[in-house]
């Protein structure tokens, strides 16, 4: 017998709200004190940080949630803080110790290593993750004792630098990356590299997408305190800003009308108007109609596949194919 339908709790509110995360605090716990805080119906996060990591967190209200998966595709950028001389079984400050070196690396040293991990990598995921292995989160096994082997997993990192060297206990890096690249991961790994052992002291992500800090709202000033109003829905930025750094296309009404109706395009006539900065090999687009966005689109085995279509409330997408109706965040 079918379940009665039950109207959500909330209000039905769409947008993004970026926030910037305080230390001490997990994403889910953000999502939860703001789902309150704005009476919502449904709230996520665009990108997991840690809870020692501070700095831009993208909330996705309502309609915004179907954008998460091409929030977390987008660029990332960090800064973090290695402390040398003692390896964490977290790999950051937060964890236990479990090993200790008394080697300090050269400036020289470190950026002579860098190098290898720019670039298209295979990363170990620290064992205090939310990988699965067996159906069990690794961060779960390793609380009960039992130390997850996890298996090296492609990531992709465009900029690692060193940007001071404080004294010779810590190193200060920047990090440009994509899609799954733990910063545990990179910090643990060069010090490795280097002939000592470290761990993240401190870690913010200062970029996820088109989402700056410049725009990142401090927790403290939405929630916490009882002089502090109930958060405006006025906060809250249009879905479709969290497309703005996809590359966009311009297409006739007549190739928007093939999209639409899940027809693929040969690049052949699209030639001369596809965007530099698009991969050929499964890149997305933004399909435009002059200034009016009207959905994406993939770029895939020489066509142009849509992915996802503005509804007619052109506020929200809706799946033009099978391919488009995977993914969705629950």
């Amino acid at each position: 017998m079918p379940r009665p339908y039950r109207k959500p709790k909330g209000r039905p509110l769409d947008g993004w709200l970026i926030v910037d995360k305080p230390s001490g605090i997990g994403s889910t716990d953000v999502v939860n004190k703001l789902k309150r805080a704005f009476q919502a119906q449904k709230v996520g996060h665009g990108g997991t940080l840690d809870p020692l990591a501070t700095g831009v967190l993208p909330l996705a209200f309502g309609a915004a949630t179907k954008m998460v998966p091409y929030v977390m595709d987008g660029t990332k950028t960090y800064r973090f803080t290695l402390k040398f001389g003692e390896a964490r079984d977290t790999d950051d400050a937060d964890g236990q110790v479990i090993a200790t070196s008394e080697a300090r690396p050269t400036d020289e040293a470190i950026r002579a290593a860098l190098p290898a991990f720019v670039g298209d990598i295979l990363q170990v995921p620290p064992i205090y993750s939310a990988i699965k292995v067996n159906g069990a989160r690794a961060y779960d096994l390793a609380r009960d004792g039992q130390l997850p082997e996890l298996a090296p997993r492609p990531a992709r990192v465009d900029r690692f630098e060193l940007e001071s060297r404080p004294d010779a206990d810590t190193a200060i890096f920047f990090v440009q990356s994509g899609k799954g690249v733990y910063m545990r991961s990179l910090a643990r790994d060069i010090a490795r590299a280097v002939g000592a052992v470290g761990h993240i002291a401190t870690l913010r992500r200062m970029r996820v997408g088109p989402f700056l800090e410049e725009a990142a709202i401090p927790l403290d000033k939405l929630v916490g305190s009882e002089d502090i109003p109930p958060p405006s829905p006025d906060l809250l930025l249009p879905v479709t800003t969290a497309l703005a750094d996809i590359p966009a296309l311009a297409l006739t009404e007549a190739e928007i009308a093939r999209l639409s109706f899940g027809q693929a395009i040969s690049l052949v006539e699209l030639m001369g108007r596809i965007p530099g900065d698009a991969s050929p090999d499964g890149g997305l687009v933004r399909a435009m109609a002059g200034e009016r966005l009207k959905g994406l689109a993939r770029l895939e085995s020489g066509l142009l596949k849509p992915e996802r279509w503005l509804g007619p409330g052109e506020n929200t997408f809706v799946a033009t194919s099978p391919a488009g109706a995977d993914g969705d965040p629950e």
